[in-house]
C-alpha cells in the first residue's frame, strides 16, 4: 500500500515532538504562513460606465500533489516551504510524495511531522517519475491532481516537463546555485560561508563571486580553504566549486551587478558597504539577501519566503514559489443591453478584419 497510514504520520509526530525539531517546524511554519497570508489578494469588479462590469474571481487550486525529495536524506523544511504556502492560499486537497527509506518502508520521521504540522494527511511513500506520473494521471490508490509543485532530481524534472499540460507546475528547480556579490569591505569568513552553505547539496550546485576587489577575491579564497578542512561535506563543495563555479573580477561595482545581471542565481547575497542602495539595480535574482547577517541558511530554513526558487537562469522570468501558485483567476464581464450595442461595432470590425464572421454576427 502505497499510501502512509494515519497512525503511521502520528506516531512519527509524536516522536519529533520530543526532540528540538519540532519547536524549530513551529517558528518556521509560523513565519512561513505570516509571510504567504500577505501575499493573498481578493477577488474584485468594478463598475464601468452605467450597465458595465468588469472583474476577476479567484479561487484557490481543488487537488495539488507536493514532490519532496527523500529516501536517505529528509526535508521537513521543504515540505513547510511548500506545503504552508499551500494551505495558506486555500486548497483543501494536498497530496504529498516521497521516496520511502529502505530501512522502514516509510518516508522519514521528520518528513511525516512537518507534513503533518502543515496539515497534510495524505501521503504516499513513492518517489522518483513514477510520482509524478501518478500525480499527473491518476492511479487506482493516487487519485490525479491539479498541479504538481516541490523540487526534485533530474528525473523528477524530466517527469514533470513531461506532464506539463496535463497539469500545471510550479518549476523545474535545480540544481541549486549562489551568486555572492561583494566588495573592498566585505568580511571574506562570511562571504566563504555563504558560497559554501548552497554547494554542499550536490556536487552539480554552482557558484558566482563576483567581485571588484582582487585581494579581497584571494581573502575569500583561503577563507573557502580553511573552512573546508573539518567541514562533513567537503568534498561535494570542491567539486562543485572546480566544476561549475565562478569568479568574475570586475573593474567596478557595475560590472560586477551587471554578471550578477546576466547570471540570473537563484540565491543572491550582497555583501556590500551599503547593499540597500545596491538592490534597485538588482534585476535578475530568486532570492536577494541583503547584508552579512542575512544569511542563506535562515533563508532556507526560517526566515519566512518559500526557499523553493528558479534556477538555471530562470529567475530572468520566474518568481519564487508564493501562493500564485496555489490560485487561478477567472475574469468576470458582464454587460447590459444598451452597453453590449454601444460597444458592438468594435467587436464586429475586429471580428470581420479577422475573417471571423460569426464573431461579428455574434456582436449585437
Amino acid at each position: 500500500m502505497l499510501r502512509v497510514p494515519d497512525d503511521a504520520i502520528a506516531a512519527a509526530t509524536v516522536r519529533i515532538q520530543a526532540t528540538p525539531l519540532w519547536a524549530a517546524m513551529e517558528k518556521s511554519a509560523a513565519r512561513i504562513a505570516d509571510f504567504h497570508r500577505r501575499q493573498l489578494k481578493e477577488s474584485w469588479v468594478t463598475l464601468g460606465s452605467a450597465g458595465e462590469l468588469l472583474g476577476q474571481k479567484i479561487s484557490p487550486l481543488r487537488r495539488v500533489g507536493i514532490y519532496i525529495p527523500g529516501g536517505a536524506a529528509a526535508y521537513p523544511s521543504t515540505v513547510l516551504m511548500v506545503g504552508v504556502p499551500a494551505r495558506v492560499a486555500g486548497v483543501k486537497e494536498i497530496a504529498l510524495t516521497t521516496p520511502p527509506s529502505k530501512e522502514t518502508g516509510l518516508p522519514p520521521d521528520g518528513t511525516l511531522a512537518a507534513a503533518a504540522l502543515a496539515g497534510i494527511t495524505e501521503i504516499y511513500a513513492i518517489g522518483g517519475a513514477q510520482a509524478i506520473g501518478a500525480l499527473a494521471y491518476g492511479t487506482k490508490s493516487i487519485p490525479r491532481v491539479d498541479k504538481i509543485v516541490g523540487p526534485g532530481n533530474v528525473y523528477v524534472n524530466l517527469a514533470k516537463r513531461q506532464v506539463f499540460g496535463t497539469v500545471g507546475i510550479d518549476m523545474l528547480a535545480g540544481p541549486s546555485e549562489v551568486a555572492v556579490l561583494v566588495d573592498h569591505t566585505t568580511d571574506p569568513e562570511t562571504a566563504a560561508r555563504e558560497l559554501i552553505c548552497q554547494t554542499e547539496h550536490d556536487p552539480l550546485n554552482s557558484a558566482l563571486l563576483a567581485s571588484s576587489s582582487e585581494p579581497i577575491a584571494e581573502a575569500i579564497l583561503e577563507a573557502i580553504e580553511r573552512q573546508l578542512r573539518d567541514l562533513p561535506r567537503a568534498d561535494i563543495v570542491r567539486k562543485a566549486l572546480a566544476e561549475r563555479s565562478f569568479l568574475a573580477l570586475t573593474e567596478d561595482l557595475d560590472q560586477a551587478i551587471a554578471v550578477i545581471n546576466a547570471y540570473a542565481p537563484e540565491h543572491l547575497h550582497v555583501l556590500c558597504t551599503e547593499p540597500w542602495t545596491v538592490l534597485p539595480r538588482i534585476e535578475n535574482a530568486g532570492a536577494i539577501l541583503l547584508g552579512p547577517h542575512s544569511n542563506a541558511a535562515l533563508g532556507d530554513y526560517v526566515a519566512g519566503p518559500s526557499h523553493t526558487l528558479p534556477t538555471a537562469g530562470c529567475a530572468r522570468f520566474a518568481s519564487p514559489l508564493n501562493v500564485d501558485d496555489f490560485l487561478k483567476k477567472s475574469s468576470i464581464l458582464h454587460f447590459d443591453q444598451e452597453t453590449a450595442k454601444s460597444l458592438a461595432e468594435v467587436a464586429q470590425i475586429f471580428g470581420r478584419y479577422e475573417g471571423l464572421e460569426g464573431h461579428a454576427r455574434a456582436a449585437v
